[in-house]
């Protein structure tokens, strides 16, 4: 099956690439920019209302362009990037943490297929944990050039101060003081001007803000630090994620492509447990890891100009298994026979039309580093150990567990009191509309 996906995929690139060049293409077929944050809570945007911060090349993306408020991630890493990368629930396709199955198709792929050039640079993260999880690299993932830090387990070493990357196959010399995110942000932006002249599609994982929190090239301090999760650099962390944000945006405007690209900020889950911020008037401990609103509402900001409405805010559901088939509408490409999403395209949305919008979303979230011996599961044609884990159905207000206890997140954002049932009338509606659904999704 891998060899068959892996002849479709190459044949499919070769008649994109035949029938398409230059300019005509990248009007018809705007490049992609997703950047995801590491660890980047929604209340860390001041443009979303956060006071402990300054975001301002992101505020300024949020005025030019799109801002939406119920966007949500898995809680972790490595589920979140499966799931943005799949366009799939969990359920379906996590096999380990640090672990992509290589029998998935990603958004790289079939960007490819579309005629896109394919980058990724920054945290990879999903090469495998050894022994019977193996995971795959990126090139197989559908990216045609890359620049990241932890491909592998065994000594990833820094990804900060003196980092250790890897760059299409070489381990990259001559990084004594350098500082890794500007590695990869120089990169992206050189990926694309090379690339100008052709649609192109840049994943940008970003390292930053994930502990340990140390000096960056702009704070007072010597850069390296301790090591340890220093909470006092998180700020600085934060100012310094939006600076480069900024030069990406920059690089856009220079190359004169702001009007053919579509650029998306995000993060991957809820901030570091040990930051607290302020959202308003509300202090938010930082939820990563949790299943609360603090471990899964991350920002989404969406820029394409002349096309995105500017300075509007859209309170659409969206979640992280959106993204892959919004790429697929935009870019037209063809999915093989057999590959599903289970998100949906929120192309209308970016347009600045109603679009279909969600009335819930799903989430199915395997907990823990380790798999739990004994609960076996069989999933893309083999058996393999699966985690415990958690379920839930929600939209913009309730919340249902599938150990049955319902929330109202709006009036309990921390979820200390659950609505027990015949509290209300529309608690109860809702309690068995969500059961429905978790009934269905039982058997994936």
């Amino acid at each position: 099956m891998m060899k068959i996906r892996t002849v479709v995929y190459t044949v499919l690139v070769l008649l994109s690439v035949m029938v398409s060049s230059g300019h005509a293409v990248r009007r018809d077929k705007p490049n992609i920019v997703l950047i995801m944050a590491d660890d980047f809570g929604y209340e860390c945007l001041e443009a979303n209302g956060g006071r402990s911060y300054q975001t301002p090349h992101l505020d300024a993306l949020a005025r030019r362009g799109l801002r939406f408020t119920h966007c949500h991630s898995q809680p972790v890493c490595t589920p979140s990037r499966v799931k943005i990368m799949t366009g799939r629930f969990n359920s379906r396709n996590y096999v380990a943490f640090e672990t992509l199955d290589p029998t998935e198709i990603t958004f790289g792929h079939f960007l490819q297929s579309a005629g896109y050039k394919t980058c990724i640079a920054g945290k990879w993260q999903l090469s495998g944990r050894g022994g019977n999880y193996v995971g795959t690299r990126p090139k197989a993932a559908g990216f045609d050039t890359y620049c990241l830090w932890q491909l592998d387990r065994a000594g990833k070493g820094s990804r900060y101060w003196d980092p250790k990357i890897e760059q299409d196959g070489r381990a990259l010399a001559g990084l004594e003081k350098a500082y890794g995110p500007d590695v990869f942000t120089r990169f992206v932006c050189d990926f694309m001007e090379q690339n100008r002249e052709r649609p192109f599609f840049v994943y940008y994982p970003m390292v930053l803000t994930h502990g340990p929190h140390v000096p960056t090239p702009d704070s007072h301090e010597e850069g390296g630090g301790t090591g340890k999760r220093d909470t006092a650099h998180f700020a600085e962390m934060v100012a310094y994620a939006d600076k480069l944000v900024g030069q990406i945006l920059g690089k856009l405007d220079e190359l004169g492509l702001s009007d053919s690209t579509l650029v998306l900020f995000t993060g991957d889950n809820g901030t570091d447990k040990k930051v607290t911020s302020l959202l308003g008037e509300r202090r938010i401990k930082g939820g990563k890891g949790g299943t609360r609103d603090s471990g899964t509402h991350v920002p989404l900001l969406a820029y394409w100009e002349s096309v995105t409405p500017v300075g509007r805010i859209c309170d659409d559901l969206i979640d992280f298994s959106d993204f892959a088939p919004t790429f697929a509408q935009i870019s037209g490409a063809s999915v093989p026979s057999g590959v599903s999403f289970d998100g949906s395209s929120f192309l209308p949305q970016l347009r600045g039309q109603p679009g279909c919008p969600k009335e819930y979303t799903f989430c199915h979230y395997e907990k823990g580093k380790h798999p739990i011996e004994g609960q076996v599961s069989e999933r893309a044609g083999r058996a393999r150990v699966k985690p415990a884990y958690i379920r839930w159905v929600r939209d913009k207000r309730w919340k249902l567990y599938d150990n049955g206890k319902l929330f109202d997140v709006v009036a309990d954002p921390d979820e200390t009191q659950p609505v027990e049932p015949g509290t209300s009338h529309e608690a109860d509606q809702i309690r068995r509309r969500f059961e429905t659904v978790l009934n269905r999704m039982a058997g994936s």
